[in-house]
């Protein structure tokens, strides 16, 4: 009997199939320690279910071990960006070959959806930014381990890849340049990560003797560029590599030179900074060892997986190219 596309392939099937009691089949397929059932009938049961197309229905498994093996992450409300992305692949990769699975949930201002923690019953609920005391205990209440930034649970070994700022600002002040203006994003759905690293950038500007200025932009215009150069600016600190793109496209259709006139200095090491002519200075972030250090931090929180130990992938690391 083969399954049919319409119904799921049951133990009783299996069972049926093979003459044998359901109990039997059941304690093969699910590796049932202490019985005492000879090796040639695990075998004759796994090759059956492997024949009929046997899938183990996977809500009845976690009701029955009180394990969903799903990792929920809490998304803000952030464009999907590069180093996102790359980040959120990794972890997904890195928990499936552990056998679990990432979920992500984007946690809008509407707040109408209703929240999937609720519905999945996750093993581990994550975030990349901190949950306010009543989410964290409604989450609890669900029988999920929680693990968010500035909570016990969370890693206690620090994030380094902060100091991205602060080594865009050193890297400028180094090649002699002393009014720096920092360009971020206008995107409304990121003002705190702005905010942040804008102010990281202002400490290590003040830190150093630097003239620095704060600049949102939206719309870049050949003629802001010309306003920079005339009011002193030597340099740039982007938000991001895109916001640098942006600035380098603009300052060479000014007919400024990049970097005699003006040096400009990128975040994150997106594809897109090794591309442009002059190439982007940046700053690179792990992602893809971001992404392993947060899987290892959910494994950690879901079955006492040995802790995650803060390396290289949690550091940021300067990348001087052409463009300063």
């Amino acid at each position: 009997m083969a399954g049919s596309p319409d119904r799921r392939v049951t133990a009783a099937d299996i069972a049926r199939s093979l003459g044998i009691s359901r109990a039997t089949v059941g304690f093969v397929l699910n590796d049932t320690p202490g019985q005492t059932i000879s090796s040639a009938t695990r075998s004759r049961v796994l090759a059956e279910a492997e024949r009929l197309g046997y899938r183990p229905h996977q809500a009845a498994r976690a009701l029955a071990s009180g394990q969903s093996r799903i990792v929920l992450l809490i998304l803000p409300d952030w464009p999907l960006e590069y180093s996102l992305s790359s980040h959120l692949e990794e972890a997904s990769l890195a928990l499936d070959e552990a056998g679990y699975s990432l979920v992500t949930w984007t946690k809008h201002a509407s707040g109408r959806a209703r929240p999937l923690w609720e519905v999945l019953q996750p093993d581990v609920v994550m975030s990349l930014t901190p949950l306010d005391p009543a989410t964290v205990a409604e989450i609890r209440q669900g029988g999920a381990v929680v693990v968010s930034p500035g909570d016990p649970s969370a890693p206690t070994e620090p994030l380094e890849f902060g100091a991205g700022p602060r080594l865009q600002i050193e890297h400028l002040a180094e090649r002699g340049h002393r009014h720096v203006i920092y360009v971020a994003s206008a995107d409304p759905r990121i003002a705190d990560l702005v905010a942040a690293r804008g102010s990281l950038a202002s400490q290590a500007a003040d830190q150093m003797g630097l003239r620095m200025e704060r600049r949102v932009v939206e719309e870049l215009h050949i003629g802001e560029v010309g306003e920079w150069l005339e009011s002193g600016v030597t340099a740039v600190a982007a938000y991001n590599d895109d916001v640098a793109a942006r600035i380098l496209n603009t300052a060479l259709r000014a007919g400024r030179d990049v970097p005699g006139e003006l040096a400009i200095i990128g975040h994150d090491d997106a594809p897109i900074s090794r591309l442009l002519l002059p190439s982007l200075s940046t700053v690179r972030i792990d992602n893809a060892g971001l992404g392993r250090f947060f899987a290892v931090t959910a494994l950690h929180a879901a079955v006492g997986a040995p802790a995650p130990v803060a390396g290289p992938e949690t550091r940021a690391t300067l990348l001087p190219r052409e463009s300063t």
